[in-house]
């Protein structure tokens, strides 16, 4: 393996938008941008398709405006199609410099869809090029369908590739468009491809459909290709594309490709990605979902204790995140040990057992138990006085159809008693509404929430408990609260008092 430069080329605002029901905002699509181009420092984003819509127009201008300011205007790409003037007209109306064009590059796709021929359509690219390049725009290439045109109309795809070759053509983009291919053909393909036309540069463009994306993108980066393209969370049509994080991982750890993305902000642009775009990411996803670097077993607690032996290279740290023992009916001693020294309380070896046995118990009737309940479950099980330094005496939340949702609240805090009301957009709203009336009079900050998760227990009972997860960010790390009630509200009421005893607990957060 060489070292070498690969570009990345983040296509979430384009293909990732392909995703059913997601639509990003003019405003979401320029705060993505800016923090791929900024923070993650990807090499170029794919932003949008011309000619979709007046709002998409007016988020690539706010792009375009933003990236001229900042000098990385050449980094900004929209996909255009083979339509002589009107895409080249398009983005010259949106202030972009870069079309990536989109040609056939199988020949069922160019006969059975555009119904012309394959010397049609290489003159009409060569009209759409010219006017292109005329008028200052940058072309690269999408050769569509292209997997399955080295299937079954390889002739068609080398001969279109001979005439691209003789075009002011920066890049041409290989696209596995349906996720048909596998490593071992992708690799084959691409070398086919580079080995023709050595004068062109290629990029592979991956979808998921076998789950295969990121290994054939390695696949085609080894036979030669200069480029990836990916997107955040693996957003994209049908399965999605390849996904960022991951590719970045496997290129930092497996290859000796370079890569200036930086890992540390992929949580970053994950969860804001995952806020716009509504597409909440399973927990076992590699790199960014929220298991990935949790230990449930008690011996894997145990062995990274001793000897950090259940770790690998994809440490958390590289990535923004910290590593968790999870607490529930597979946990041990030692996975008791980490979360007590994380909130800083320290048992006895038989006060330990004591609550190891009530955490097992829980485990077992399927509670969820996060380390900001444990100084609840040690005063339960220990009788210790003095855990719970935070106490929600009253609250009282009214709202309904056509009235303004208001909340009354009276808390405890280290034994003096606060009192507040305020009105909210929603009963929990207006509870936080009071609630950081009452904060900001005994001095103590209130951590950002950042995700708040309902579950009901399925069988249509409407009298069943609801548990509510919520997400919080301090200045120093993330931790979830999980409160448990039949009213869904005054779960979250619950899940947020045990927040507060974290916050009042550690002075900080």
């Amino acid at each position: 393996m060489s070292e070498r430069k690969v570009e990345i080329l983040d296509t979430t605002l384009r293909d990732g938008e392909q995703t059913q029901g997601v639509s990003f905002s003019p405003e979401e699509k320029l705060s993505i941008a800016k923090i791929l181009l900024e923070e993650v420092c990807v090499d170029r984003v794919e932003v949008a398709s011309a000619k979709v819509s007046a709002g998409e127009m007016e988020a690539v201008k706010g792009i375009t405006a933003w990236a001229k300011r900042k000098g990385v205007l050449e980094k900004v790409e929209v996909l255009g199609f083979v339509d002589a003037e009107k895409s080249v007209d398009w983005l010259l109306a949106c202030g972009a410099k870069t079309m990536n064009l989109l040609a056939k590059g199988s020949l069922l796709h160019l006969t059975k869809q555009l119904r012309k021929s394959p010397e049609q359509h290489t003159e009409d690219i060569r009209k759409t090029v010219e006017y292109a390049v005329s008028k200052g725009i940058a072309v690269n290439v999408f050769l569509e369908d292209w997997s399955n045109g080295m299937r079954e109309s390889k002739q068609h795809v080398m001969q279109l590739a001979r005439t691209l070759s003789e075009m002011p053509v920066q890049r041409v983009f290989l696209p596995d468009t349906l996720g048909v291919l596998e490593p071992e053909e992708t690799g084959k393909f691409v070398r086919e491809m580079v080995q023709n036309f050595p004068s062109l540069r290629f990029e592979f463009h991956a979808h998921n459909d076998y789950g295969l994306a990121v290994a054939n993108t390695l696949a085609a980066l080894r036979a030669g290709c200069a480029g990836a393209h990916v997107t955040v969370n693996g957003l994209g049509e049908r399965a999605g594309n390849a996904a960022l994080d991951e590719l970045v991982a496997v290129l930092n750890d497996k290859t000796d490709f370079r890569c200036g993305v930086k890992e540390k902000k992929l949580a970053k642009i994950s969860k804001i990605v995952e806020a716009f775009s509504g597409k909440r990411l399973a927990a076992n996803k590699p790199i960014t979902g929220s298991n990935v670097f949790t230990q449930t077993a008690g011996v894997h607690a145990d062995g990274d204790k001793k000897a950090m032996l259940y770790q690998n290279r994809l440490l958390p740290e590289r990535f923004g995140r910290e590593r968790q023992y999870a607490l529930g009916k597979l946990s041990g001693k030692a996975s008791l040990e980490h979360n007590l020294e994380k909130i800083g309380l320290a048992l006895s070896e038989e006060d330990k057992r004591k609550v190891l046995q009530r955490i097992v118990e829980l485990g077992d009737m399927k509670k969820t138990v996060t380390a900001e309940d444990l100084p609840y479950i040690v005063s339960d099980i220990l009788e210790v006085s003095g855990e719970k330094k935070v106490r929600i005496i009253k609250c009282a939340v009214n709202s309904g159809l056509g009235i303004k949702p208001e909340a009354s609240l009276v808390l405890r805090i280290n034994g003096n008693e606060y009192s507040e009301s305020a009105e909210g957009d929603g009963g929990y709203d207006a509870f936080m509404n009071a609630l950081a009336k009452i904060m900001k009079k005994s001095g103590f900050a209130l951590p950002k929430l950042t995700d708040y998760e309902v579950h009901i227990p399925p069988g249509g009972k409407t009298d069943a408990l609801v548990e509510t997860t919520i997400t919080w960010q301090g200045k120093e790390r993330e931790f979830r609260t999980v409160g448990v009630d039949s009213d869904q509200v005054m779960a979250a009421v619950k899940a947020t008092e045990k927040m507060l005893n974290a916050v009042v607990r550690n002075g900080k957060q």
